[in-house]
């Protein structure tokens, strides 16, 4: 039974959503269950730092930054930034020194994307497109979405056709090596406490580089049989997407209905639904 049917009793106009599994006949990720619209656009609010920190690790490999590198504020580097330790708020004042709380930063993200397209001598979302929109042939992906002002942070726009692609990536990387991915979704900086947006304060509140961790999170988005090393991000538009790399298993979903209390409730019992089919 395909997991999914249950998604046409969610409180949104539209919902769009597609399981990949690694298995079979095929060696490539695949979509094996979808539901919804596939094509049409959504809104990706915070899950374009997915994006965003993809295109950064793009040029880490081809030497344009480095993990290293000072960015933001005294003592903190493009790492820092992208695991949201560089001690950056949301709106970009200092609150902490680097290394010492996790606090979420949309500010960090948009700092990440001036330090690419600077090192690069390109706008960042022209480096996005070259390095990791158009290799995974991405083409309904832009950071166009007028009321974001093109944020890295959470200014993208996308379809669950496109997400599939890109979550394939994040299952068995190809624009990336692999080792690079697996650095990506390690614990940046162990051991910091901080709010996970929705959710409260958790602590540890673990990141990866760019990516969220489940860790052992609780409460947490994904589902109560996702591994501990589950990783994704959900934005604010009612989106999300998550990767099992013990399963091997990814979840796209896309709405236009705001995150709130339905998908504290919903989101998790659709994680532990898709898996139990997995």
């Amino acid at each position: 039974m395909n997991p999914l049917v249950g998604l046409d009793e969610w409180p949104a106009d539209h919902v769009a959503a597609a399981v990949l599994a690694v298995g079979g006949t095929s060696p490539a990720p695949v979509a094996v269950q979808t539901w919804g619209p596939l094509d049409r656009e959504f809104v990706l609010a915070s899950v374009t730092k997915l994006l965003t920190a993809m295109a950064v690790l793009v040029a880490v490999e081809e030497g344009t930054v480095a993990l290293d590198r000072p960015a933001g504020p005294t003592g903190s580097t493009v790492a820092h930034l992208l695991a949201h330790a560089s001690g950056l708020g949301p709106d970009g004042a200092v609150r902490a020194r680097p290394g010492t709380r996790r606090i979420y930063s949309n500010a960090g993200f948009e700092l990440l994307a001036d330090v690419v397209a600077d090192a690069a001598a390109m706008p960042f979302d022209r480096y996005l497109t070259l390095g990791v929109l158009d290799p995974l042939g991405m083409a309904a992906t832009s950071l166009m979405d007028p009321t974001a002002h093109r944020s890295a942070a959470h200014g993208a726009v996308s379809t669950v056709a496109d997400l599939v692609r890109f979550a394939g990536q994040l299952l068995a990387p190809t624009v990336i090596a692999p080792a690079t991915l697996a650095e990506a979704r390690r614990v940046a900086f162990p051991g910091l406490a901080g709010i996970l947006p929705g959710y409260g304060r958790q602590d540890p509140n673990d990141w990866g580089l760019g990516f969220e961790l489940k860790g052992t999170k609780a409460p947490h988005w994904t589902g109560a049989t996702n591994s501990p090393g589950t990783f994704g991000h959900f934005g604010q538009s009612g989106t999300f997407l998550w990767v099992d790399p013990a399963r091997s298993v990814a979840l796209v979903v896309l709405t236009d209905e705001p995150f709130g209390p339905w998908a504290t409730a919903r989101w998790p019992a659709l994680a532990d639904a898709v898996l139990a089919a997995s």
